[in-house]
């Protein structure tokens, strides 16, 4: 009997040594929602209509969601994140069984160089390029099947720029 009540005791130890360092909310020191960011447009340099657009709008969507950050709107934003987006590729990733030069499947990628920067201060808080992407199945349009999936990468591409904004060691 005092074999199972230290091994139950052992088990505990271990199960709960696991969790130590876990923290719930915002990785940094300060609560969720203390400072605010402010999401200027993106410029598009790509041939791709309206990227900009979509990846300024995602953007907002996931800072709200994550809740790291209160999103400003006013030009009175801790900190201030503008970019451009920079690389639109569309890359074969499988082809039909039936017919070795037909196209099933693509990956669409979306790089942009991002900025961000304490209002006050001035201080560089992220400068560098972050990718974003997904998958498409080729349908009879693909014009339309890549506009549809616009907010899927946009939106993986918000997802990667909110993480390095909220996991920032700033």
């Amino acid at each position: 009997m005092k074999s199972w009540r230290w091994l139950l005791v052992g088990l505990v130890a271990l199960g709960g040594s696991g969790c130590a360092g876990y923290r719930l909310g915002p990785v940094s020191e300060l609560a969720a929602g203390a400072r605010s960011v402010q999401v200027n447009p993106f410029s598009n340099r790509t041939l791709e209509p309206r990227m900009g657009d979509a990846v300024t709008a995602q953007l907002r969507q996931q800072l709200q969601r994550d809740g790291t950050y209160r999103l400003a709107s006013h030009n009175d934003g801790d900190i201030v994140v503008s970019g451009s987006v920079t690389h639109y590729q569309r890359q074969e990733v499988s082809l039909s069984p039936n017919d070795t030069l037909t196209v099933r499947d693509y990956r669409l990628e979306l790089k942009a160089q991002v900025k961000a920067h304490d209002r006050i201060s001035g201080k560089v808080l992220l400068d560098q390029p972050v990718a974003g992407y997904t998958l498409i199945r080729v349908t009879t349009d693909l014009t339309s099947t890549e506009r549809q999936a616009t907010p899927l990468l946009a939106a993986d591409l918000a997802k990667n720029v909110t993480a390095l904004l909220a996991e920032g060691g700033w």
